[in-house]
């Protein structure tokens, strides 16, 4: 029997992780334990949630007391036990980094719940890989968001080799009462379908640059305006993260074992140089802290 959902545990409390415990709460109403591995990560999540209801608030979607409702709902923590006490989903939101994830998840098989359902938010490690850690690898899927979660309205469910049809029904029921829409990801394949798309694209405008093609404006504004993309590639990977694009190419090469996914050797300069995008504050733009605006 699939379990009730109540609770639900975010480990992860970064770019992604904080909106999807915004989301969790203020859509699925759900009580919710944010997790990061120390305090200060924590509180920035917590700032970015209480600075987005905020917005809400400020726009009229929420009332003040629906605001804080939300926030009252949502629980940081450093404990991953006390995180997952309770927890019948567990939504793991780590840095994209195989190793890390892979060490989170052996803790969690240890301390977790026996019914609980882990969903990973990856945007390209294997959901098999992960789940081969854990003591129920059948209660193990994907469950990709798209940045920022409480705006996007899609969620991405994979399946991995031995994920049962509950979890993947669960998961589903779950991502419905959060108000998105989901797709199946039938197979564990490599940035299943829309990274699959989308990294090679910003790739090949980090290529752009590279190359002396054009100027970043200009490659943003020939995509916006020929291709109607409500962003540009170079705003965009400035938004998702220089460092994250980065990885899920070398995951690409790694398993697909395929040249046409190499990333462009600007792309892991910049990285090197820690210009991540708008989180570091540079990337192909300069970017405002706080607020993440792009300067003029």
């Amino acid at each position: 029997m699939e379990p009730v959902v109540t609770k639900v545990a975010v480990l992860g409390a970064g770019l992604m992780g904080h909106g999807i415990a915004q989301v969790a709460s203020q859509v699925g109403g759900y009580e919710v334990s944010v997790l990061d591995i120390n305090q200060d990560l924590v509180d920035k999540g917590m700032k970015m949630i209480d600075d987005s209801v905020s917005r809400f608030v400020e726009k009229g979607k929420l009332s003040k007391d629906q605001g804080r409702a939300i926030v009252a709902r949502i629980h940081p923590t450093t404990d991953l036990a006390q995180s997952l006490k309770g927890s019948q989903l567990i939504i793991e939101a780590a840095t994209e980094d195989p190793k890390l994830k892979l060490d989170l998840y052996r803790r969690v098989s240890e301390l977790a719940e026996e019914a609980a359902v882990v969903a990973s938010n990856t945007s390209s490690i294997s959901i098999t890989l992960l789940a081969s850690t854990m003591k129920h690898p059948e209660k193990v899927c994907g469950m990709h968001f798209f940045n920022p979660p409480q705006v996007m309205p899609l969620v991405e469910i994979i399946k991995g080799k031995r994920t049962s049809e509950e979890t993947l029904e669960l998961i589903k029921s779950v991502s419905l009462k959060m108000g998105k829409e989901t797709v199946l990801c039938k197979k564990d394949s490599p940035g299943f379908i829309v990274n699959r798309i989308l990294v090679p694209a910003l790739n090949e405008a980090a290529f752009l640059i590279q190359e002396g093609v054009a100027d970043p404006e200009d490659v943003d504004k020939a995509v916006k305006l020929g291709l109607n993309w409500p962003m540009g590639p170079l705003e965009l990977l400035d938004y998702v993260g220089l460092d994250t694009t980065f990885n899920i190419t070398q995951v690409f090469m790694g398993e697909f074992q395929d040249s046409k996914y190499r990333p462009a050797p600007l792309l892991r300069e910049m990285v090197r140089a820690g210009m991540m995008g708008r989180k570091s504050g540079k990337g192909f733009y300069e970017w405002e802290s706080p607020g993440f605006t792009k300067k003029k």
